[in-house]
């Protein structure tokens, strides 16, 4: 190895926990992953298990290391990288949680945000947060909590219990409950936190009803927070140095540090994020405004998110219901075995519309259908459609930004389908590029940690690290895109459940 040790990167997410271990050339040497239970207490309620979610790190952290064939020692410093918007309330006495983890899908505040629309709180939100109210975030669920567990919100103003997003609530178990703290990027999607002074805001802690003592101190995304203490798999003393939500990380995993640049991650849907430098800019167009991260003393550099609902999904909807294909790779060939989708339009809005429509009563359609359409026709255009998706967001990002796109990199499991690379080049008329690890959220965990503790030189070091799998042009001309997404527009229109 280039350099002596390894980083250890914990990316925690909905459904499991992956521990990667990974070399200063970014060779990943050991890796694992261990799922944890889903709970539904009732309809669009969603919740964890806390110490499901610290079991399934542990297990990974020894199975890691195991397969990474190193000794504990040899680790230089942790990187976490966690499921963002989900909230864990515990005593910080005994480091129980006080009730299950509320999970970022959970839609049981659905009426508080109702209601802090109808009171006015919105324009006071968007704002200090560049977020919307929405049952999406910290913020409402960290009151639900206080408000429904017994005499919760009286310790919690005591100051006997603490509050934290999944990166908090790991450090206050890998330390040993040394350290409550968190980072900006996860800060900035509580709700609670003002993204110009980046500090907690008085006015929204009042206005959503969480007391100040309850909240971690918020740090940079690039610094030693604190150190292991008390753990099995680890020794006492290994720095943890790193912390960015999920996006963020995949944004800094993906080396995007120059304004313009943008990341895509295909999963179930598509969260995409374009780095703006170190302004933040106020969206018009159904975007967040968000932290990227913070790299020390360095100012702070800011993002525009938008999410898409249904990307991977659609595939899966072909496997499993259409029964057109039988497996998920299976899309590729058989959507290069036509050489367009025959004015087929597929709009997969299963669950509404997200950005920068936000129309969650939009429902899917195929449009188009001929009697000379055929099942190639209809993967094609499933691809073509996550593609105007991811299109939609990127256009509205740089209209916001007032700037160009300076490359989309993609990752995440559809990115490696390079007939979908080759129509999102097409449709954005810009270069798709993929990295040979599309591990990024991992990745970044590990660049923030590594760079804190002097492992990498600095974000010309990481550039210089990150390895391209694949780079493709735009093939369409301009006239051909026009038509192409003119087409789309229009198809989404008619399914609009509103004009706005």
């Amino acid at each position: 190895m280039a350099r002596d040790g390894v980083i250890l990167a914990i990316d925690q997410g909905t459904t499991g926990s992956t521990v990667v271990i990974v070399d200063s050339d970014l060779q990943v040497i050991g890796r694992a992953t261990t799922e944890f239970p889903q709970i539904y207490p009732q309809p669009g309620w969603v919740e964890h298990d806390p110490a499901a979610i610290w079991k399934s790190v542990d297990d990974s952290l020894r199975q890691a290391l195991a397969a990474a064939d190193i000794a504990p020692t040899d680790v230089r410093a942790i990187g976490i990288t966690n499921q963002r918007e989900t909230t864990v309330v515990w005593d910080r006495a005994t480091s129980e949680p006080v009730h299950n983890a509320i999970v970022w899908q959970c839609r049981r505040t659905t009426d508080v945000c109702r209601a802090l629309r109808a009171d006015g709180h919105e324009p006071l939100i968007r704002e200090r947060t560049g977020l919307v109210p929405d049952p999406y975030f910290s913020g409402t669920k960290v009151a639900w909590i206080l408000d429904h567990v017994d005499g919760a919100r009286a310790r919690a103003e005591a100051g006997e219990l603490a509050f934290g997003t999944i990166d908090s609530y790991l450090l206050w178990r890998l330390t040993g409950g040394d350290v409550h703290a968190t980072e900006v990027t996860n800060a900035s999607r509580t709700l609670l936190y003002d993204i110009h002074r980046c500090a907690w805001d008085d006015e929204l802690l009042d206005v959503l009803r969480v007391p100040r003592a309850v909240l971690p101190d918020v740090r940079s995304s690039c610094e030693v927070y604190g150190h292991t203490r008390g753990l099995d798999a680890l020794p006492d003393g290994i720095p943890i140095a790193g912390i960015a939500g999920d996006q963020q990380a995949a944004l800094f995993g993906q080396a995007c540090f120059a304004p313009g640049q943008a990341k895509s991650t295909y999963g179930t849907g598509a969260f995409v994020l374009m780095n703006t430098g170190d302004t933040p800019v106020a969206s018009t167009r159904g975007l967040l405004t968000t932290i990227a991260w913070k790299l020390g003393d360095a100012p702070t550099q800011y993002a525009l998110e938008g999410s898409v609902f249904i990307a991977g999904a659609v595939v899966q909807w072909l496997r499993d219901e259409l029964r057109i294909i039988d497996h998920a790779r299976d899309i590729e060939p058989l959507a290069r075995s036509v050489d367009d989708a025959g004015g087929v339009v597929f709009v997969p809005a299963f669950a509404g519309l997200g950005a920068p429509y936000w129309d969650p009563d939009a429902r899917g359609a195929l449009l188009g259908l001929t009697r000379g359409s055929g099942r190639a026709h209809i993967a094609r255009a499933a691809l073509e459609g996550i593609a105007h998706q991811v299109a939609d967001v990127v256009e509205a990002m740089s209209a916001d930004a007032e700037r160009e796109l300076a490359g989309l990199r993609v990752d995440g499991g559809a990115a490696a389908n390079d007939l979908l690379l080759e129509l999102q080049a097409d449709l954005l008329g810009s270069s798709v590029r993929r990295p040979t690890n599309l591990e990024t959220t991992a990745a970044g965990a590990a660049f923030l940690a590594g760079l804190a503790v002097g492992y990498f030189d600095g974000v010309e070091d990481i550039t210089a690290r990150w390895r391209e799998d694949a780079h493709v042009h735009p093939r369409l001309d301009a006239d051909a895109r026009r038509r192409a997404r003119s087409g789309w527009h229009d198809a989404v229109a008619r399914l609009r459940s509103r004009d706005d």
